[in-house]
């Protein structure tokens, strides 16, 4: 086993061949009923995981790599970084926390729609010289980046934390294109939604994160990166722990539901997996805050951040599985964010 392993008592075969009950329990994960799940008993074989494990290992860019099947551990293994229980940067990832956020803030009445415009919500946030069409972006438009307003994400990404008012900044950005016309792939659009979140339930996005999901799913949000004003970065940065954003992972595979709590709405979950756009990058479909896509004749979802920050859910066969990667170097769609889309064909099947 690798000296950085978490589970360092244990080498991989016997977790691959005995994670079980006990395991699971370690982990976290409890049992869950297939019914429960909606997904078929399919068993990924052993031989499949080791296998699986073994091409992870080689890929050096990768740290972590868990695997959960009908809520029991199958796999767990650091390659290499940090231990799989402490706080990693998940990157873009936090655009799937941030768009689960506004899920919850629908279902408890903070937001009454992903249709409402900024110009109704947050008019405060926006610049007096921004371009009059701001006001008609709706929730929904940031969800999706599609807002229409240049980007502050690659190579604008610099500038945009460089301003002295980031919300201010990314809404004062032309317009390249129509509302809901197209995917911009835009942290800011995430900034803005966290800003209007935080000021529409009185609460930082660290709070709602810690009250809405850290709470029911027993996880803590460390602190993160802050704009002048004091807003969460919304979309980038939160560090979480793979198995913290494991459970996360289960809870929505499981409908939203974790033990006896319904943290997310199935409804929330079914809009948010409803193509909407696509990505320019991948070509692959998107939702709110779920790139949409296929494997082994499955539907899988996925959120994905920088340097290769992965979660995965193939609901089909009860799938999770959470990659995290060097953060300090890119992951490109055809590069090694293609090597991870293979282990999870493999695992597919």
């Amino acid at each position: 086993m690798h000296p950085q392993s978490t589970i360092r008592e244990w080498d991989r075969r016997s977790l691959i061949l005995g994670a079980s009950a006990s395991a699971a329990s370690l982990m976290g994960v409890g049992r869950v009923s297939f019914a429960s799940t909606g997904a078929s008993a399919h068993r990924i074989d052993e031989a499949v995981l080791a296998n699986v494990a073994d091409r992870a290992a080689r890929l050096d860019q990768l740290h972590g790599l868990i695997v959960v099947q009908h809520g029991e551990v199958r796999l767990a293994e650091a390659f290499r970084g940090s231990p799989l229980n402490q706080p990693v940067n998940v990157k873009s990832v936090s655009k799937t926390i941030v768009a689960a956020l506004t899920g919850i803030a629908l279902d408890r009445g903070v937001v009454d729609s992903v249709g409402q415009r900024m110009g109704d919500l947050a008019p405060h946030l926006i610049p007096a010289s921004a371009d009059p069409r701001v006001g008609d972006i709706t929730l929904a438009d940031l969800l999706t980046m599609q807002a229409g307003l240049e980007r502050t994400s690659g190579p604008n990404y610099g500038r945009w934390i460089a301003s002295d008012d980031w919300v201010r900044y990314a809404l004062g950005r032309p317009f390249v294109a129509r509302p809901g016309q197209r995917m911009l792939y835009s942290t800011g659009s995430y900034h803005i939604l966290g800003a209007v979140l935080a000021e529409l339930a009185e609460a930082s996005l660290l709070e709602l994160a810690r009250m809405w999901l850290g709470k029911p799913l027993d996880i803590d949000f460390p602190p993160w990166t802050r704009d002048p004003q004091g807003f969460y970065l919304g979309g980038n940065n939160m560090e979480l722990t793979p198995f913290a954003l494991m459970r996360f992972g289960e809870m929505v595979r499981q409908g939203g539901r974790w033990n006896t709590e319904q943290v997310l709405s199935p409804d929330w979950l079914t809009a948010s997996w409803t193509p909407r756009t696509s990505s320019p990058f991948s070509g692959h479909r998107y939702g709110y805050g779920w790139f949409l896509a296929w494997a082994g004749g499955h539907d899988v979802v996925y959120a994905r951040g920088y340097g290769g920050q992965m979660l995965f859910i193939v609901k089909a066969i009860g799938l999770t599985v959470v990659v995290t990667s060097d953060p300090t170097r890119p992951a490109r769609s055809y590069g090694y964010a293609g090597d991870l889309h293979a282990l999870v064909q493999a695992l597919v099947g």
